[in-house]
């Protein structure tokens, strides 16, 4: 039975973003259809709009989902994530912010090939790229299980209307019009959210919040410790060299705004986690078998992951539920957006133009990045749809932009005198087999070294850490 109420709720919220994304796209200087003007919007974003975009980097539908799923699962001491990316935004800005916008490049990649060649940027694009499309790919599909549990909709069908339009209106307007629905989709997520927690803490099935009666804030084991700060490295440090970022610091009017922005979206980071903890803390004090929940019961790892929208329709009136949902999806598929900007313009201008047509007009390079935006979001549409550990393929991604990419950036940003394109090629090569070696168990890949502390398939030992400490020493001990 398809929920007529629920589709509704969403079409309109699909509606407002379109219509803000279309508007947005007009602002865009008309027949200048330059890099900057469409990959960067002019270079002309204000600090209102700023502050939201920025924090809308990390704040969509991922991040809000899986903030109520780590409470319920782990508590939250083990919700690293919105503390992570906080943080780095706060080290972006101090350390990279300001040196990138004042040396007025265009996309991350372009200090990176400004000292290692056009072909040794080609190879780092990898990581980033997969990163970027991977997070698409995880976005929508976590939208298509949320659609599917609100309005019993096919769950294929839902992620890939979500994806046209999203895909839709970026090709209209470029940064423009992700940077305009960014500020829809946080008012959409905070507004939304906020509303349902008073209902839901006030339904009668939900027991007492104090953390003495239910356990939601969780404990880090003796054991544990190690992987834990490991984990902690990786959202601070990984979190920094993502186009996503970077695409907002090189909009920003000047250098200075550039850092502001970075510090005002930390404290956004951690204002729009409250209302996902709260719901994750409600939903584990909520004996969910006495609800008119009628799923299995203990909790599965399926229904945990959507336990965000399951609290939305099972402890709120209807009328509140369909607000919040329809919010909530709206802004899923509006962050998916940037990245599907970022990966494309980063293969526009580093990849196209820089290493097969040096001589390509703006025009085409325009025509190139239009292209490629629609092959990006078919390739995270068909990766939604197919692979079953779309989270596994992004973490795996997000570690090698960490093992990878951090050192690199950090050497070409401040110390580019001390490292060259042999450091670069054997730093890459050390990373990539060092995070291999650890294996990966959400994709099924078995641990080739079995490092100190290995238990029950899990590494406990820090390896990602080591794999990018020993990728910058490579950098520097080749370079030299």
């Amino acid at each position: 039975m398809i929920n007529i109420a629920g589709v509704v709720s969403i079409v309109l919220f699909y509606v407002l973003i379109l219509a803000v994304g279309i508007w947005a796209g007009r602002k865009k200087e008309h027949g200048n259809d330059s890099e900057e003007e469409v990959m960067l919007a002019g270079r002309s974003i204000g600090l209102f709009v700023g502050i939201f975009t920025m924090t809308a980097t990390w704040v969509g539908g991922g991040y809000i989902n899986g903030t109520a799923e780590a409470i319920y699962t782990s508590g939250l001491v083990w919700c690293q994530a919105p503390f992570g990316y906080a943080l780095s935004l706060v080290f972006g800005g101090i350390f990279f912010a300001n040196e990138m916008r004042r040396q007025g490049y265009i996309t991350m990649l372009d200090p990176l090939q400004d000292n290692f060649g056009e072909r040794m940027g080609g190879l780092l694009f990898l990581p980033a790229l997969c990163g970027e499309v991977f997070w698409a790919a995880g976005i929508l599909a976590a939208l298509g299980a949320t659609l599917s549990v609100i309005i019993d909709m096919d769950h294929r069908t839902s992620v890939i209307f979500s994806s046209c339009i999203a895909v839709f209106y970026t090709l209209f307007g470029g940064l423009y019009s992700v940077a305009y629905t960014d500020v829809i989709q946080l008012f959409c997520i905070f507004i939304g959210l906020w509303m349902c927690i008073p209902f839901a803490m006030m339904d009668e099935h939900v027991g007492s919040l104090s953390p003495s009666v239910v356990d939601w804030i969780g404990e880090v084991d003796e054991s544990q410790r190690w992987y834990y700060i490991d984990y902690g490295l990786l959202l601070i440090f990984g979190g920094i060299p993502w186009q996503v970022y970077f695409q907002r610091v090189l909009s920003s009017k000047t250098a200075a705004r550039a850092q502001i922005l970075s510090y005002v979206a930390a404290a956004g980071c951690i204002l729009m986690a409250i209302p996902p903890v709260l719901i994750g803390a409600i939903a584990k004090a909520t004996p969910w078998n006495e609800t008119n929940y009628k799923g299995p019961w203990p909790l599965t790892e399926q229904e945990t992951s959507m336990i965000l929208p399951m609290v939305l329709q099972h402890l709120t009136p209807d009328f509140v539920s369909f607000f919040g949902l329809g919010a909530v999806s709206a802004a899923v598929m509006s962050s998916a957006d940037s990245s599907v900007l970022s990966a494309s313009s980063m293969f526009a201008r580093n990849v196209y133009k820089l290493i097969f047509r040096q001589r390509a007009s703006e025009m085409e390079i325009i025509w190139v990045m239009r292209v490629s935006i629609i092959i990006v979001g078919i390739l995270s549409t068909i990766m939604a749809l197919t692979i079953p550990s779309i989270y596994g393929l992004w973490s795996m991604c997000s570690d090698l932009v960490y093992c990878i990419l951090f050192p690199q950036l950090l050497m070409v940003v401040h110390f580019k005198h001390h490292c060259n394109t042999y450091g670069s090629l054997s730093a890459y090569i050390v990373a990539f087999f060092v995070r291999l070696s650890g294996g990966e168990p959400l994709l099924g890949l078995p641990p080739l070294i079995k490092y100190p502390g290995y238990k029950d398939g899990q590494q406990l030992f820090p390896f990602r850490t080591m794999a990018m400490i020993m990728s910058l020493l490579t950098l520097i001990g080749v370079s030299w």
